[in-house]
């Protein structure tokens, strides 16, 4: 935890105390469904609960967001995606066909637990037959202090025009791993790092900004997500700190 001072306030000076980090509590789910001794879909799930000390309203929206993304998953997975793949295995086995088992996973990351900030993405994975299977990732920032969430405008002064700032250091650094690697990106890499930008898609770190693009949107399937890692001097932003609750 870290205790800020806050002086010059009405009633004299006072201590506030701010959820500098959360405990951080990892929670499984797993469950394999069969069909006639046959395993047809394997599900695992993991997702984050957490502890704060001094922000009870703070720590159940963002378990609640948690554990409601989780649930979601599960019940995707048990319905839809179940009921496709019991069609898919009785086809198979009606033509005599091959029938891999569908995955569903969801996993979270933390990039960090600091300075009253938590930021986290989460993968869901989904393999349904084919060659190879499908990863989204999203993320979401928050402030420990009030529960809200951070949004990518939130680091930067109000107003303030921060897309171009942010798609010139991704440039750059695209440039750079093209150089190191030529087949890493879609030949129009420009334009479609652009064009996808999504002000969502990105988390928080100790040292920066990390900005990822989907699969397929600005490289093929074998280069994977793409990340793009921004220091926090390099857009002219201060490093994570805690502010003071009034």
């Amino acid at each position: 935890m870290c205790l800020a001072k806050a002086s010059d306030q009405k009633g004299g000076n006072m201590l506030i105390y701010t959820n500098s980090q959360a405990i951080l509590l990892g929670n499984e789910y797993q469950k394999t469904y069969t069909l006639m001794s046959t395993d047809l879909l394997k599900l695992y799930v993991s997702y984050l609960q957490i502890d704060l000390n001094y922000n009870l309203q703070a720590k159940n929206r963002i378990n609640k967001f948690y554990k409601r993304e989780a649930c979601q998953f599960i019940r995707y997975t048990a319905t839809e995606l179940r009921k496709t793949a019991i069609e898919t295995y009785l086809y198979a086995k009606e033509n005599n066909y091959p029938f891999f088992p569908y995955e569903c996973i969801m996993k979270y990351t933390v990039t960090l637990n600091a300075a009253c900030k938590l930021s986290t993405y989460t993968d869901k994975y989904q393999y349904t037959g084919g060659a190879h299977g499908n990863t989204l990732r999203t993320a979401i920032n928050w402030n420990l202090n009030t529960g809200s969430i951070i949004e990518m405008k939130d680091l930067f002064y109000k107003g303030e025009d921060f897309v171009p700032r942010i798609i010139r250091q991704i440039i750059k650094l695209a440039n750079e791993k093209l150089t190191q690697n030529p087949n890493i990106y879609f030949d129009n890499y420009k334009d479609l790092i652009v064009n996808n930008f999504n002000q969502n898609n990105f988390y928080l770190t100790p040292i920066g900004i990390t900005i990822f693009y989907q699969q397929y949107e600005i490289a093929p399937y074998s280069s994977g997500l793409i990340e793009f890692h921004i220091p926090y001097d390099n857009l002219g932003l201060s490093y994570p700190q805690c502010l003071p609750i009034f």
